[in-house]
């Protein structure tokens, strides 16, 4: 996984991908401060990007936004292109599907609860064997959840550092409509299905298949 300031990464993207926590929604995000990419005035892009760039750029925002690696976004899009090349996929099919699959990966639905502030801390979460899924310890951020599966935290972990003083915000956050989330039990489970819609990606996914289909 690429290493990289956060904040530069929605400075260069010029999206806010909401990869520090709370400091996303403040006056203090950097995007708001300084909208334009990093970098000196004189080495910043002018004019329009070509098709190609356009399309890495969309890419570039979907693999951020979801904290993935460049395999495992490629991953992802060969698989469901494959499977659409068998079948009789529309464009929003091959979306809807991709969507659902990043969105019900075990790390994003931890972020999703409110238990991490952000994607990244709440593959750490998981892999550091905080959680269990259905009473069992999973250790696994990019296994993919289905309905009905019930994630909690370990009672021992709720002494931990990393939720501490968290409580307060757990109760205020307001999980998507397919995660059914208890404050009290600090457990959550899945009620349904996301869809693009409720998802709101910041990237086009159209366009980022398009760039992985050539």
């Amino acid at each position: 996984m690429e290493k990289k300031p956060q904040c530069r990464i929605c400075r260069r993207r010029q999206k806010k991908l909401f990869l520090k926590g709370d400091k996303c929604n403040s006056p203090k995000c950097p995007i708001i401060k300084k909208p334009y990419p990093p970098g000196t005035k004189k080495k910043r892009r002018m004019g329009g990007f070509s098709e190609y760039a356009k399309e890495l750029q969309e890419k570039q925002k979907l693999k951020n936004y979801y904290n993935l690696s460049e395999k495992q976004l490629n991953k992802y899009i060969k698989d469901i292109l494959e499977k659409s090349r068998k079948g009789s996929w529309k464009a929003q099919d091959a979306t809807e599907s991709l969507i659902k699959r990043l969105e019900l990966r075990l790390d994003n639905v931890v972020y999703q609860m409110g238990l991490a502030e952000s994607r990244k801390a709440a593959k750490q979460v998981v892999s550091h064997g905080h959680l269990w899924v259905n009473g069992k310890s999973i250790d696994i951020p990019s296994i993919e959840l289905k309905k009905g599966d019930k994630i909690s935290v370990r009672p021992h972990s709720l002494k931990k550092n990393i939720f501490k003083d968290k409580e307060a915000l757990i109760k205020k956050h307001q999980p998507p409509v397919w995660i059914k989330f208890d404050a009290e039990k600090w457990s959550g489970e899945i009620i349904g299905f996301p869809s693009v819609e409720v998802a709101a990606p910041p990237a086009d996914i159209t366009v980022v298949f398009e760039f992985y289909s050539k």
